[in-house]
């Protein structure tokens, strides 16, 4: 049997230690702090009910996404069109997916951020000094033709489940742009008819049981670099969103996805709409697996205010650059405890 020490996967070394290795463990000053998150309730991320978006009920829900969007940057969703059985059997075949045995998960490793399918562990194994508590399995799902031949073919049903779903979630991104283009005051089509082909990527985590919560990160604080994120997360609590400068933890609600801004979406609104810094804790009792839909730009798609946001009063926040170059920027060349956005602001006057 290979040393601990050898094993490529978090999964595979969390089974069999009861101490967070050296290299998860984070300096004093960043670690998790636990004991001063804010619990979650009702008020803490607002719930957004999608029922009457193609009724006469739409501008009030608009309002209502448009608010959460400026105030939050984060929103639950619910009556979202998505069946709950395609929401199980998505959850089921990931969870299914990380149970396989050690040498049938290998087949899909790699290490290389650049595969557009790929199991791996923590973020970038390649840049980072301290690793998180996380593996996971990244694909690129849209045009889905492009890119299902490249998926995991066990679990048998992998391909043909995570493909129905994938398409179920272009449909509920389409709904949520047009009601996000329309709470700017923007055409209904402004923000769908400005990202060209348009990329959508998936990802699979896996966070197992931590002996030392305390220690480490499944993902320290972020803000997610695409334009918009859907999020499912199964039962057990992790996320958790920075709110007035303090931690809050969003506890699951079934049958609910959570949607959060995007740093493109910050830079199309000219900084109305914010991207929010959010994290994933874990916890020493069971495992848990979230599984994040990220919408984005095409590589070459050029990214800017939108034109209808600037004026006299509220003038460009950005200068326009491509998603390629922001892409670049946010994976190699900034510390992590850095904002990427800074990078693509114009100096001001």
């Amino acid at each position: 049997m290979a040393p601990a020490a050898a094993k490529l996967l978090l999964t595979d070394l969390a089974s069999g230690i009861d101490r967070v290795p050296d290299n998860y463990i984070r300096s004093e000053a960043d670690r998790p702090n636990l004991t001063e998150v804010e619990a979650s309730d009702a008020s803490s991320i607002p719930l957004v009910d999608l029922q009457g978006l193609s009724g006469p009920n739409r501008d009030d829900i608009i309002r209502q996404i448009g608010r959460a969007c400026q105030q939050d940057g984060f929103f639950q969703i619910k009556n979202h069109g998505i069946p709950e059985e395609k929401v199980q059997a998505i959850m089921n075949i990931a969870r299914e997916f990380f149970q396989l045995p050690e040498s049938e998960r290998l087949k899909n490793y790699s290490d290389d951020p650049t595969k557009s399918t790929r199991l791996s562990t923590s973020f970038n194994l390649k840049t980072e000094k301290v690793s998180n508590w996380r593996d996971f399995s990244s694909l690129h799902c849209y045009p889905l033709e492009e890119y299902m031949h490249e998926w995991p073919t066990n679990p048998p049903s992998f391909r043909k489940e995570v493909g129905e779903y994938c398409t179920r979630v272009r449909e509920l991104v389409f709904k949520l742009l047009e009601a996000i283009s329309e709470s700017l005051g923007l055409e209904r089509e402004y923000i769908s008819q400005n990202l060209g082909k348009h990329g959508q990527h998936m990802a699979m985590n896996y966070y197992p049981p931590c002996p030392q919560p305390e220690l480490t990160y499944g993902l320290p604080g972020h803000t997610d670099p695409k334009l918009i994120t859907i999020l499912l997360q199964d039962d057990v609590p992790g996320l958790q969103v920075l709110r007035n400068g303090k931690w809050v933890a969003v506890n699951p609600i079934p049958n609910t996805f959570i949607v959060n801004i995007g740093d493109q979406m910050q830079v199309i609104s000219n900084d109305k709409y914010k991207s929010v810094l959010h994290r994933a804790v874990v916890n020493c009792n069971t495992d848990r697996i979230s599984i994040p839909t990220f919408y984005c730009p095409s590589p070459e798609d050029l990214i800017r205010p939108a034109q209808g946001l600037i004026d006299h009063e509220h003038p460009a926040v950005y200068r326009s650059f491509t998603w390629e170059e922001y892409y670049q920027k946010f994976y190699y060349g900034v510390p992590r405890t850095e904002c990427c956005l800074d990078i693509f602001k114009i100096p001001s006057a």
